[in-house]
């Protein structure tokens, strides 16, 4: 069966399970997906599905979901959360972070502050000294500097579903995921 569904971010909120333990859930909006084309091992080298997502800015968002070899769908057919994941699955949830503009190396990568005093009273959120002198005479590939911050992939593994609503056609997952709210993401089945 298949093994992956996209939705969209809705909110991050909170439920208690039976034992009244309080668990951070985030909501998907999970609406069924229209297979568009299908992919065959004969002509594509591989068998997959191309399936038409509903974006609430209502934009035609095309992805390719990879199937096992025992899989048959048809064009037009409509996949449903539930045909997918049921409660208490294990699932990663990918999408793309919350971009931050340009960002310092505090802030960015968690540098400590230089002293305020012996002579640094503007030079508190500097980076300090970025390379040596003659040898190798340049700064290396891979310094961790100022620059843009976040706008990145990112798989987050090992979140649960709490629950499944097919009438509201939402998922609720366990924990936090990446992305800003309406944001694409991707659930997988581990």
């Amino acid at each position: 069966m298949l093994n992956t569904y996209f939705g969209y971010k809705l909110d991050q909120t909170q439920t208690f399970d039976d034992k009244g333990k309080r668990l951070v859930v985030t909501k998907i909006t999970a609406q069924p997906m229209e297979v568009i084309r299908i992919k065959t091992s004969k002509k594509d080298g591989y068998k997959a599905v191309i399936v038409n997502i509903k974006s609430p800015s209502k934009r035609k968002i095309l992805r390719e979901i990879r199937l096992a070899n025992n899989e048959e769908f048809k064009t037009g057919d409509k996949l449903t959360i539930d045909q997918v994941f049921k409660e208490e699955d294990k699932v990663m949830v990918s999408g793309i972070t919350k971009g931050k503009g340009f960002a310092g190396v505090i802030k960015r990568w968690g540098f400590a502050r230089g002293p305020r005093t012996h002579g640094q009273s503007d030079r508190l959120r500097a980076p300090g000294s970025i390379g040596q002198g003659t040898d190798p005479g340049r700064v290396w590939k891979g310094k961790k500097m100022g620059g843009r911050m976040g706008g990145k992939g990112k798989a987050i593994k090992g979140l649960k579903i709490a629950k499944i609503s097919k009438e509201e056609s939402q998922l609720w997952v366990t924990g936090l995921v990446p992305g800003a709210k309406k944001g694409l993401l991707k659930i997988s089945k581990q």
